[in-house]
């Protein structure tokens, strides 16, 4: 599987962005998506994840962010609205087989990852 993010940028706190992750090699039907991020200086973390019909979201993005995905063109979005200068950090997707998880280490497959800069 390769995944390919896209989408970040820099824009202003209470902004909105788009990032999307195509993926190539499977379908994601068979296997669960995620989106994690990390900060200078701090562990990565996880965002938000997609399994079949599922959704999971970090708390700290719960009501913000959105994640959801087009099959037909192999493609997950994450949605992120309301942004804060916490929210700056370079965004991976994921995916794995199976059900979806928060754990980074559990994922199998890395993007190489969309900068994303808030300004306050």
């Amino acid at each position: 599987v390769q995944l390919q993010a896209s989408g970040g940028g820099l824009v202003q706190a209470g902004g909105s962005l788009r990032l999307s992750c195509a993926a190539s090699g499977r379908t994601f039907s068979t296997y669960a998506l995620g989106w994690f991020r990390q900060a200078p200086g701090k562990e990565r973390e996880f965002v938000a994840a997609w399994y079949e019909r599922y959704t999971l979201y970090a708390t700290s993005v719960k009501g913000r962010f959105t994640i959801s995905r087009d099959s037909a063109k192999n493609t997950v979005y994450l949605e992120l609205n309301t942004l804060k200068p916490e929210d700056t950090a370079v965004y991976y997707c994921a995916a794995k087989d199976g059900v979806y998880t928060d754990v980074a280490a559990s994922y199998d497959y890395w993007g190489q990852g969309t900068q994303v800069t808030v300004s306050s």
